[in-house]
């Protein structure tokens, strides 16, 4: 791997690491919004080894977008493919106000430990295409 991508996914482990936190603190939208962090590095991760040096991965949070664009978006499962999608939205509603309450009332611990579960998974086989 090269210094960008081993940038990428130090941030990805450190975000992991905060999402987990937040879930023993009980401040679950922050929660989604780390694990969403979490895999976007990690595909940023990927695209930063494949790029030419010098370049950066793109500057967006769209996590369907930047699998694609790791193009590892084929190679993932159905279960992958959805959790992407529920994390996506994560990204922008957990930033703005007239969002959080409303998302809010859907993350609870069970919801969030699942985030964290299937978060770890997705890194783990990102990281086995690194």
């Amino acid at each position: 791997m090269n210094t960008m991508a081993d940038y990428w996914l130090s941030l990805a482990d450190y975000d992991f690491a905060t999402a987990k936190s937040m879930l023993k603190a009980k401040r679950y939208i922050y929660v989604g919004f780390m694990c969403h962090q979490t895999i976007e590095k990690a595909l940023k991760a990927i695209i930063a080894r494949d790029c030419s040096e010098g370049d950066m991965p793109p500057k967006i949070h769209n996590l369907v977008k930047l699998s694609i664009r790791a193009n590892v978006a084929e190679e993932m499962n159905i279960e992958q493919q959805d959790f992407l999608a529920d994390l996506n939205p994560l990204n922008i509603e957990a930033r703005y106000p007239e969002y959080k309450e409303k998302i809010a009332q859907t993350l609870d611990k069970k919801v969030c430990r699942n985030f964290i579960n299937k978060t770890e998974e997705l890194l783990c086989w990102i990281k086995e295409r690194l």
